[in-house]
């Protein structure tokens, strides 16, 4: 449990100091705003480009762990967003909490972890979880919003989704970072530097947005169920899948296995809160849901460690 208290700690007191600057009005109420549009236009996409720029061909043949990864996500992100269409939810925002549901915080909270419980062996498995989390996956969420977003725009709504995904930060950085990591392009060093610091404010700085989020906005009592079963998908369904397509049906090294468990049952990473704002969608559910799954992941991932270690 200790590990799992060292990692999230920081986690909650990053959400309690964005609350109490927007309880104690130290920020005013567009301070959430700016700070998520420094996020998605310079922090997130630098983090996106040093992550894929250091990929290498080693880590992309991990075919039975990128699949089991994924699969769990798929599984988890596919019932979400189901039901959010049964509560009569337009697509893009079923669409978000399909990402709530899928979307881990292997950045902030997976590396630590994994390091501390397997060691330096386990860090390519994290990264590679890290990669498919906050590029493949969101990239794939962004796809789905600007499609349901630009459906009643006539008959050049495949021509305007292009060009939305095409001037989207999100998606340039990732695949520029790509492109410069499989060809072995060396990265200079201060470029290197640059996104290494400036990335690194992109999750302090979208967890301290959900703070400001939760001080400015009253939880509804009717959120309570959804937030509760996207929590419960999110710690419970994904890790389940995940663990059943490492151990049944792919051929996975043990290390790898145990890691890709491990890195699926973490709670709900910042991203979704982050697109929901991008995109004027309803981010109540998402901010409720990210805060209740750190607090339980205490307790699942402290068992979860425990079995795994």
């Amino acid at each position: 449990m200790q590990a799992v208290l060292n990692a999230a700690l920081p986690i909650f007191a990053l959400i309690l100091a964005g609350f109490l600057s927007g309880r104690t009005a130290l920020f005013g109420p567009a301070a959430a705003d700016s700070l998520n549009r420094f996020a998605i236009y310079l922090a997130l996409p630098a983090l996106m480009f040093g992550a894929m720029a250091k990929i290498t061909p080693a880590q992309v043949a991990q075919i039975g762990f990128a699949a089991a990864f994924a699969g769990g996500i798929a599984a988890a992100f596919a019932a979400a967003f189901l039901l959010g269409l049964g509560r009569s939810l337009r697509p893009a925002q079923a669409c978000i909490e399909g990402l709530d549901a899928g979307y881990s915080n292997v950045g902030f909270m997976g590396i630590p972890l994994c390091l501390l419980v397997f060691g330096p062996a386990s860090l390519p498995a994290a990264v590679i979880a890290t990669l498919f989390t906050a590029c493949v996956l969101f990239l794939f969420a962004i796809v789905v919003i600007e499609l349901d977003l630009q459906k009643g725009a006539g008959s050049g709504t495949a021509r305007k989704v292009v060009l939305a995904l095409l001037r989207n930060p999100l998606l340039i950085a990732p695949f520029a970072g790509l492109a410069v990591g499989l060809t072995g392009t060396p990265v200079p060093g201060p470029v290197e530097r640059f996104a290494t610091l400036l990335g690194g404010a992109a999750s302090p700085c979208a967890l301290v947005c959900i703070g400001l989020f939760l001080a400015q906005e009253r939880v509804v009592l009717s959120d309570i169920r959804p937030m509760a079963v996207l929590v419960v998908l999110k710690l419970v369904l994904q890790p389940a899948v995940t663990a059943l397509l490492v151990y049944q049906v792919f051929a996975v090294p043990d290390l790898w296995a145990r890691a890709a468990v491990l890195l699926s049952a973490l709670p709900i990473g910042s991203g979704p809160f982050t697109l929901a704002k991008l995109y004027g969608l309803e981010a109540g559910v998402t901010s409720g849901a990210i805060l209740l799954s750190h607090l339980a992941s205490v307790v699942t991932v402290s068992l979860l460690v425990a079995w795994l270690a």
